[in-house]
């Protein structure tokens, strides 16, 4: 498919420095982008690639100087990144649509199937289940009884989505994804052992919701686990039962959410946090990689970092001061060697 660098911007709706006839047939990195490709600059710390790309047309924000000439046609735009995406998916996204049921599916018969939706090779779909419009179910999709999938939603490979479990309009949900197992709930008894608590809510998953793969989004215990619209997951992300994650709020892999707790909209959850149960975070919440939360954050906006987290100014701080301990640690034992010899005399 070949695209000139005019119809690019109006997709984006930027502007043009250069060569507006400029065409090209592939999308890559502006580091290595060659000439046919089209290419993004976001990040300050590959300025100095926009100078020596072969790249024929490169997306680049409002406000970008440049200091010398460059090579490429120069689209401008308030969000290039964003810009680059709405590229990509115009006519660059590998994920087209597919239509048609494969004969080895398996369907009940109470089942609802939309219209011009793909039902791939031993995809299984229970009784009551709802299957949206231009739905996409690729092989080894499990749909449980009375479970509701909704429009232009995606399920890759092997994703299983238990009973009564709903997911909305416009989600892709990543290979091997989980959505209503069973929550992590035992009782104690007397004798030392743990009864199992039955798991009798579900999972409700809003419209424009992305899993990546391997996720576990368990159902409640009752009730729902509730996963707000706009959601962004990675991979191997685990939400407990009864968790609530709000809208937009995108969570870094290998990332846990414990029982009962509740994240506000707009959080930015680093890789492998750790988050434990029935507590609550503020809207607009930052956390970095590796941090545990141990307790309700209950300002806004806030960044935290660290195990347990502290806000990061103070973990900042913190990793100064234990940089230094060692040193800390000779000047005390000079003082008490000082000390010893005064007193001694």
């Amino acid at each position: 498919m070949q695209i000139n660098a005019a119809q690019i911007a109006e997709l984006i709706q930027g502007s043009i420095e250069g060569d507006a006839s400029a065409s090209v047939s592939a999308a890559g990195k502006i580091e290595t982008a060659g000439p046919g490709e089209v290419s993004f600059l976001a990040n300050p710390k590959y300025l100095n690639f926009i100078y020596e790309t072969k790249a024929s047309v490169v997306i680049v924000s409002n406000d970008l100087v440049l200091e010398k000439p460059v090579q490429c046609t120069i689209i401008r735009h308030a969000m290039p990144y964003y810009g680059f995406c709405m590229v990509l998916n115009a006519w660059f996204n590998p994920h087209q649509q597919r239509e048609g049921i494969h004969p080895t599916a398996v369907i009940a018969e109470s089942a609802s199937i939309g219209k011009n939706v793909f039902i791939g090779p031993y995809v299984v779909i229970e009784d009551d289940a709802i299957v949206g419009d231009n739905a996409q179910l690729y092989p080894h999709v499990f749909v449980g009884q009375k479970a509701k999938i909704g429009n232009n939603t995606l399920f890759y490979s092997g994703v299983k989505l238990y009973s009564d479990c709903h997911v909305g309009n416009n989600c892709i949900i990543h290979a091997g994804t989980v959505i209503g197992s069973d929550g992590f709930g035992f009782a104690p008894t007397p004798d030392g052992t743990y009864a199992k608590i039955p798991q009798i809510g579900n999972v409700i998953i809003e419209d424009n919701v992305e899993t990546g793969s391997n996720c576990c989004l368990d159902r409640a215990t009752m009730g729902s686990t509730i996963i707000r619209k706009g959601v962004k997951l990675d991979n191997m992300v685990q939400i407990a039962h009864n968790a609530e994650i709000g809208e937009n709020t995108v969570i870094a892999g290998l990332s846990g959410v414990a029982g009962s707790t509740k994240v506000g909209k707009g959080c930015v959850i680093g890789a492998q946090v750790g988050i434990v149960g029935h507590i609550a975070i503020a809207d607009g919440t930052q956390i970095g990689g590796q941090s545990g939360i141990p307790k309700t954050i209950k300002e806004p906006n806030q960044q935290f970092i660290g195990s347990p987290a502290m806000p990061i100014k103070e973990a900042f701080k913190s990793q100064v001061i234990l940089r230094n301990l060692p040193q800390l640690e000779n000047r005390i034992k000079e003082l008490e060697k000082h000390i010893k010899e005064l007193t001694s005399k």
